[in-house]
């Protein structure tokens, strides 16, 4: 078990070490909800009025109602540029060298999955913190209650992410794969707009959104910030979390998986 935990400490002290010497990356990650959060809100709160819908308990702001959906956006551009980083290591050779490591490759994407996490949820917190400086709060009890919910869609969409890893052959491809998934996943979902007022305009298009791995942790972590805990939500994020974590094993085996293909 010491040398589970040290690979651990080691794959995880090396994202960290990564995103410290790469400050830029922290300040984008911020950027981009900030702007939805300031620039964009202020148009869409007169064209989106929003009624009272769970877990809300009254009327809320616009810029209230899209803070959830703005923390997923990091955990999905995090897990993204994680992957990234997945694609330089094995063309650098570095990638290929660890899964020739005796321990289990579950276990090295695993910690790996778990540092890019991390990450995620610290610049989850700095943006609720930013927001909390504009005037828009939450609960304080729902900063606590939300972390696990933090930390299951940020092993989703990291999963994901190794997924679309394991596919991608060369590093310039791996941006416009990215924009490919992380658009779609994020306009097609309850991130920006309620699911029933997708529905008065597309009832097609309002099922789309609901089937969108990425609503469930919008929702998750909406109604954990605000003391509840939607079932629906969490039993779907828990199976994808499974399902693209056994894929990301699989597309990682040089035996049988994407990985081959490469080789």
């Amino acid at each position: 078990m010491n040398g589970f935990w040290g690979a651990a400490r080691a794959i995880m002290g090396r994202e960290f070490l990564r995103f410290i010497h790469q400050r830029e990356r922290f300040i984008a990650a911020l950027v981009r909800p900030m702007v939805w959060l300031l620039i964009f809100a202020a148009g869409f709160r007169a064209a989106l009025g929003l009624s009272i819908i769970p877990p809300y308990q009254t009327y809320i702001t616009y810029e209230t109602y899209i803070v959830p959906g703005l923390c997923a956006m990091v955990l999905l551009f995090n897990g993204m540029q994680s992957s990234l980083s997945l694609v330089y290591d094995r063309e650098m050779g570095s990638m290929r060298l660890l899964l020739t490591s005796p321990f289990p490759r579950w276990w090295l994407l695993f910690c790996r999955l778990l540092g890019s996490t991390a990450i995620s949820i610290l610049q989850v917190y700095t943006f609720l913190a930013l927001a909390g400086f504009f005037g828009i709060t939450m609960p304080p009890l729902g900063y606590v209650t939300v972390l696990p919910g933090l930390v299951l869609g940020g092993l989703m969409l990291g999963a994901l992410g190794l997924v679309l890893s394991s596919f991608i052959k060369q590093l310039e491809n791996f941006a416009g794969v990215m924009n490919f998934v992380i658009f779609p996943m994020f306009f097609l979902s309850s991130a920006l707009y309620p699911l029933w007022k997708m529905a008065e305009s597309s009832p097609l298009l309002r099922d789309i959104c609901a089937l969108n791995p990425f609503t469930h942790v919008v929702e998750l972590i909406r109604f954990l910030l605000y003391l509840q805990i939607n079932w629906i939500a969490l039993l779907w994020v828990v199976i994808w979390t499974i399902l693209l974590c056994a894929a990301a094993v699989w597309g990682y085996d040089p035996a049988r998986g994407l990985m081959k293909r490469k080789t």
